[in-house]
């Protein structure tokens, strides 16, 4: 090659190795390149492993038309070759050799050279008819002397005529070597933070599905059905989705979003993420209405023991039997009174206001003696919680429990997010919103959310209905799930084109083989979902 050609060439390889995001495709990059401009006819690269091995990456060898791993879709059937054996450089391959020892090493002719052990060289040489001739080894080292990579050329060429490589061709390499590394640097410096960014978005979900034992798995299970249902929308190719499609940097910015959609629960108090009961704070305090309606009825024994005694006494039978007849009556309602509020507790059913006015009447009717203290049985807080219609929180610990999407979207608004992972705050916060604007923490409609946000709104809510840790209730039916979620479509709360590849799609099934005890697992009639039409019905006559 010709000065300029070769100051172009390089140019071209630096350019071309500062874009390359495919660290394999990177590798083939800078043996081809080493190859062009040495007009070798072979050469390997190799990467190092966390073992101090030499991987085998890509290998070419044009007078044996061999072209095998890089982008050739031809594994390349050697193992690594190790650096060290016994702690010793391993003295049977040059390119351990160069590795350890971090400099180049040229040989001009394999089958003159003593001072390196090439038996495998000629060996290979025997099998395959070809003729080792020139070798050059190089390793690839960082700016901080680092090992990142070992280059090998075979026979140079000058004029077509096999010859050693000259000093200006051992410069050029030794010029792209020192390229490919900073280029090889860069990338797994990029590849370790995006590791490292993606491990603390996990870590921060398993802290919170660790923190509260009735949620544990949340965290994990949305991001998968999130990509179950992004991947299903890829492949749909008809309707109002047909359009849409994710690429791999698509792909890998939803997963993060996926697994930092809840974050804001790391600063949701425990007593009310892992509030089981009504009564529940630290520990459930139907305890404690227990013992209270135990002093109750002590309190109705005492107060009826002295006139029992007198009656018997004077063996009035007549009155003996009406006292003990109202002492066994008001025994018997205390403990119809006890499990009442027992199932009130609970709160896995609505509770009506008759219901609500009943323990209200008990709780202040009722008084119990402590420490000569005449006081209502049940407290205004025992009254006010054991009322709760729906589930177990009342509507100051239902807004606390709100406020964990005002904390993720400070949290994530807050982070200085790379170009390629911008969209992450809208992705992940977006998954409580309704598509009528409903929802919180934004008050969004479905026009002013991204697919990928609605896509998570649909997968939080299915985890939701189908998880069976929660504390207040079993995981429902797969049947029951859709009929709910399909109530929500028509209710215009979930989107409705993505709730249909849902269902088309059957990524409800997906998930559910995944992650769905047997007992949920039931008949689907699809005919019976509402809101829901089969794809042939939906776009028949457009």
């Amino acid at each position: 090659m010709t000065e300029p050609s070769v100051l172009k060439h390089l140019i071209e390889i630096g350019i071309s190795l500062s874009v390359e995001r495919n660290t394999t495709r990177l590798l083939e990059r800078i043996l081809t390149s080493a190859q062009t401009l040495t007009q070798a006819d072979g050469g390997t690269i190799y990467s190092i492993t966390a073992d101090k091995s030499l991987k085998f990456e890509t290998l070419i060898n044009n007078s044996l038309n061999m072209y095998m791993g890089g982008s050739s879709g031809q594994p390349i059937p050697f193992p690594s070759i190790p650096i060290y054996k016994d702690g010793e450089v391993n003295q049977h391959a040059i390119v351990a050799i160069a590795a350890a020892e971090g400099e180049m090493i040229h040989i001009p002719d394999a089958y003159a050279c003593q001072k390196y052990d090439l038996s495998a060289a000629r060996s290979m040489d025997q099998r395959t008819g070809y003729h080792t001739q020139s070798v050059l080894t190089v390793p690839m080292k960082n700016h901080e002397g680092e090992l990142n990579g070992v280059l090998q050329l075979i026979n140079a060429t000058v004029n077509g005529k096999v010859s050693a490589f000259s000093a200006q061709q051992m410069e050029l390499v030794r010029s792209l070597a020192s390229l490919a590394a900073v280029a090889l640097t860069n990338k797994q410096l990029i590849e370790n933070m995006e590791e490292l960014f993606q491990g603390i978005a996990r870590l921060i979900a398993k802290a919170i599905d660790e923190k509260s034992p009735y949620t544990g798995g949340h965290c994990k299970r949305v991001p998968e059905l999130t990509m179950m249902l992004a991947d299903a929308v890829h492949r749909h190719d008809s309707g109002p989705l047909a359009d849409f499609g994710l690429t791999e940097a698509d792909r890998h910015e939803l997963s993060v979003a996926g697994w930092l959609h809840d974050c804001g629960k790391i600063a949701t108090p425990e007593y009310v993420m892992d509030k089981a009961s009504k009564l529940q704070t630290i520990f459930d305090r139907i305890e404690l209405v227990d013992a209270k309606i135990e002093i109750a009825k002590r309190d109705l024994e005492l107060s009826l023991a002295g006139p029992l005694y007198l009656a018997s006494h004077q063996q009035d039978l007549e009155q003996v039997a009406r006292l003990q007849q109202q002492l066994d009556q008001g025994l018997a309602e205390l403990d119809a009174q006890r499990e009442f509020l027992r199932k009130a507790n609970i709160g896995g059913e609505f509770m009506d206001k008759n219901d609500q006015q009943r323990v209200a009447d008990f709780g202040r009717q009722q008084q119990i003696l402590i420490a000569d203290q005449l006081q209502d049985l049940l407290s205004e807080n025992e009254i006010y919680n054991l009322s709760i219609a729906r589930g177990t929180l009342t509507a100051e610990e239902r807004q606390i429990i709100n406020r964990h999407m005002d904390i993720t979207v400070d949290m994530l608004e807050s982070l200085p997010f790379p170009k390629h992972l911008q969209r992450v705050p809208e992705f992940a916060c977006g998954h409580h919103e309704k598509m009528d604007g409903t929802g919180y923490p934004k008050g969004l409609s479905r026009e002013q959310m991204s697919v990928p946000a609605r896509m998570m709104a649909i997968a939080d809510i299915f985890e939701a209905l189908t998880a069976s840790d929660r504390p207040y209730k079993e995981g429902k039916p797969l049947s029951e799930c859709l009929m709910i979620m399909g109530r929500m479509k028509e209710n215009q709360h979930i989107d409705p084109d993505l709730f249909d590849i849902f269902i088309d799609q059957k990524v409800y099934l997906q998930y559910a083989e995944q992650f769905l005890k047997p007992g949920q697992m039931d008949h689907i009639d699809l005919n019976r979902i509402p809101g829901y039409l089969p794809p042939e019905q939906r776009y028949a006559g457009k």
